[in-house]
Order: structure tokens, then sequence, then C-alpha cells
């Protein structure tokens, strides 16, 4: 029976797959793109021309578009009836419907961590805190955006029902922009007291008082909603970016 031939290098070793390279090379955009749209350095609703991505990383379009599908499954980009993708918009219409869930979900996963926390979990939670603290230090507003909905999902995972931690971990990642606006009107300092928040939250749970944990939970969402209302309200966004520009492809691709 004939075998599949490969390529070897001096030794008689195969040589690496190219599919390892093309992997890397999605990763590298995944992780790009990616950064470029939560810190809003691409408007929402701006295009995403694949040829010029494909020539800013030296790539061809293949990786380029697998990225993109690893981005659409996140809720960052859409593709259109067209095939063009562009950067998700983000829909302000919808924000106040989207702080009502987002609160019930913070408040019902602390209240459920609380009751049913494993040591385990203490731990998971802990060192998510630890990361938190540390990018906020460093004002890493990205880095804040992540361990921030890691934190929040350590705490749904605890409360033991995949159905909210599915709800709240959806409704996260669709408002992560929207914490870029919010560290932002802080620029990029977020106080020290809301880690301190945090910390409150983490000993409600170890003390398994799930009323305290409750409250503290909804006032830890609320400031971040009237913060968020307050600093588009008044007009202070004005240095970030929320419309596409008036030639949106070459605004998307910084160098």
């Amino acid at each position: 029976m004939a075998r599949t031939s490969k390529t070897r290098g001096d030794h008689g070793t195969a040589e690496p797959a190219e599919p390892r390279t093309r992997g890397k090379g999605v990763a590298t955009v995944y992780e790009a793109l990616k950064h470029d749209i939560l810190d809003l350095v691409v408007a929402p609703g701006s295009a995403l021309d694949e040829t010029r991505i494909a020539e800013r990383f030296g790539l061809s379009r293949t990786p380029i578009r697998e990225a993109l599908v690893r981005l659409a499954g996140e809720g960052l980009v859409t593709t259109l009836p067209n095939r063009n993708t562009i950067v998700a918009p983000i829909d302000f219409s919808a924000l106040p419907a989207h702080f009502d869930a987002l609160t019930l979900m913070h408040r019902v996963t602390t209240r459920l961590a609380a009751l049913r926390r494993t040591p385990r979990d203490l731990e998971e939670i802990r060192a998510h805190q630890a990361e938190f603290a540390r990018t906020v230090a460093g004002a890493d507003a990205i880095g804040m955006s992540d361990t921030n909905r890691d934190f929040h999902l350590a705490i749904a995972r605890a409360g033991r029902n995949a159905y909210y931690t599915e709800l709240f971990g959806r409704l996260l990642d669709e408002g992560r922009r929207l914490n870029r606006i919010y560290y932002a009107s802080f620029d990029d300092h977020l106080p020290a007291e809301f880690v301190a928040e945090h910390e409150a939250i983490i000993q409600a749970i170890i003390d398994r008082d799930a009323e305290r944990a409750d409250s503290l939970a909804r006032a830890h969402a609320g400031q971040v909603v009237r913060q968020i209302q307050g600093f588009l309200a008044g007009g202070v966004g004005g240095d970030v970016a929320l419309s596409p520009a008036a030639e949106p492809p070459a605004a998307s691709l910084p160098a």
C-alpha cells in the first residue's frame, strides 16, 4: 500500500507542518485586532478590509479570515450580507436593557457563590482578583477588562448554575467596549476603592453571607453603570471614537 511521503530534514525528522505556522498567524492577527477593537482604536461600525489586514501582518487572507471568524464568535465583528466584515456596532438604544440584565446577573451569581462556593472556588476567585489588582496598578485598560471579566465569571462558576454563568459571560463580553469607556472616564487610572469593592465581595462570599454579597454586587454594578451613563451623557467621550471615520478601512488598520 502506498504511503504518503513527508518532507524530511537532514536528520530524517519530519519538518514542522504548515498548519502550525498558520495557527500562529491566526493567533497573532486575532490578538492584535481584538486589542484594537476593545481599545476602541477601531471604531464600532468600521469596515475591516481583509486585503489591508493581510498586508499589515504579511500573511495570506486565509489566517485573516480565521481570525475574523473567532472575533465574530465573540460578537466583536459582524459579517454583512454582502460578505464584508465590520466591527460590531454598539447599540446604545439597547443599553438600558443591557445594564438591567448585567446588574441582575451580578447580584444572582454573587448571591449563589456565597451559598455554594468551595475552598477551591475561593482560590480561583482570589487569583483573578490579584491579576485585576495588578492591571489596575499598571493602568492597563485592556488587562483590567480581561481580568475583571475573569473575576466575575469565577464567582459565577462558584454559584453552580451553568445557565447563569453562560448568560453572564455573554453580557460581560458584549459590554467589554463599554468597560473601555468606563476606564477612559478615569483616564485609565481606576481608583483603589474599586479594587476594594472586589475585596468586600470576596469577604461576603467567604462569610457565606448571601444578603451582603447581593447588596455589594448590586452597588458594584450600579456605580459602573452610573459612571458610564454620566460619561456618555456629559459628552466627555469626545476623545473616544464611537462611530466609524470617514474612510473606515484606512482608519481601522493602525500600524
